[in-house]
């Protein structure tokens, strides 16, 4: 892992798309804004582990139509 220090206002680069700046320091709490293009996608991590975590369950969902079907009988 790479740590870096910035200050209020400072930035950092990633590759040639992505600018992620200090915007504000509130007591224990940083906020950064960040400039990517539009098809990049940016969560918090609790909300990233949380799609993860959605996608398993529904790469395990029936594969088959009649299987499916079969789900929805009742």
């Amino acid at each position: 892992m790479l740590v870096l220090t910035r200050k209020l206002g400072e930035s950092i680069a990633i590759d040639d798309h992505i600018k992620i700046t200090v915007v504000q320091i509130k007591g224990k709490q940083v906020r950064l804004g960040i400039q990517a293009p539009k098809e990049t996608k940016i969560h918090r991590e609790e909300v990233y582990s949380q799609i993860q975590d959605q996608n398993k369950v529904a790469g395990s969902a029936p594969a088959n139509l009649e299987d499916v079907s079969k789900a929805f009988e009742d």
